[in-house]
């Protein structure tokens, strides 16, 4: 599965380019936002790709800016009846946070692109309610060591009590882990 390509733009045609890596040249479909970006001989050129077989003979990828970029792409793939030219389209129409408040609040006129009728957008919104919370950004409280504690089921409460009962000399993150687990299995 090839996931991320850098290289140098070999060559630009109507809605793709051929990313050359390593004496190899990819065919990549790439959003109408970054085609015009990019120049032909442009090096240090980085996609997030996604391998899509066609009607089980054509492979095709697709490159996304960021991996984020991706992720929204795959998404709108997954919903029955789009296909990956027009994911790619409605994946570069703006950031996932945009996306999720145009699905929240229902903005069919967001998602008009060329190919999507106005039932297909109705159903796309239907889906991809929901979904989107993948999209929401984790609240970090800074510390690692809670964050891993929070991970693992435990509240932010619990987790500092059990740091806070540590010795100062654990400084390691990963024995702070092992320990604060060992005192909350006892409670």
């Amino acid at each position: 599965m090839i996931s991320y390509l850098k290289g140098s733009v070999l060559l630009k045609d109507s809605d793709y380019i051929i990313l050359q890596t390593q004496g190899v040249g990819y065919k990549v479909f790439v959003p109408e936002s970054l085609y015009a970006q990019l120049k032909q001989g442009q090096e240090g050129v980085e996609l997030f790709c996604s391998l899509q077989i066609r009607k089980e003979e054509t492979i095709e990828l697709y490159g996304a800016v960021s991996f984020e970029a991706l992720e929204l792409f795959e998404m709108f793939r997954d919903v029955s009846g789009i296909g990956p030219k027009a994911a790619m389209m409605l994946s570069s129409l703006g950031k996932p946070e945009a996306v999720k408040k145009a699905v929240a609040d229902r903005n069919t006129g967001f998602f008009r692109v060329k190919g999507i009728g106005e039932k297909k957008i109705q159903k796309l919104i239907l889906e991809l309610t929901g979904k989107l919370g993948s999209f929401e950004k984790k609240q970090s409280s800074g510390d690692e060591v809670i964050d891993s504690l929070v991970s693992l089921g435990f509240s932010k409460t619990e987790a500092r009590e059990a740091l806070s009962r540590l010795p100062a000399e654990i400084t390691n993150p990963e024995q702070k882990i092992k320990e604060a687990l060992k005192f909350l299995g006892r409670r």
